[in-house]
């Protein structure tokens, strides 16, 4: 059963090493952002595989709880970016 959920979508994201980037955009089911404090990828792991799937990936949890778009846990964002900083992935729409 594939449950059905409106989620903020990823519409971009930098991080080509990523199994989950296939021309810059992720398509992992649902991805989460933040540590608590950060707002990295959580979902992020490098592979030289990438995904075969053609679906949008939406934001499903969001720890980054100074963050203005998080509401109870989850991003109220339309949409969200990725972009790498360093050696970590990290969410773009962020804003304190």
């Amino acid at each position: 059963m594939i449950i059905a959920t409106d989620m903020p979508e990823v519409s971009r994201c930098a991080a080509t090493a990523c199994a989950y980037n296939t021309d810059s955009a992720c398509h992992a089911r649902a991805i989460t952002i933040g540590d608590g404090e950060h707002p990295d990828c959580d979902t992020y792991f490098n592979n030289d595989g990438h995904t075969k799937r053609e679906r949008v990936a939406g934001v499903g949890a969001c720890k980054v709880t100074d963050c203005n778009h998080n509401e109870d846990f989850e991003c109220s964002a339309d949409k969200i970016e990725l972009g790498c900083s360093g050696d970590k992935v990290n969410c773009l729409t962020y804003v304190h």
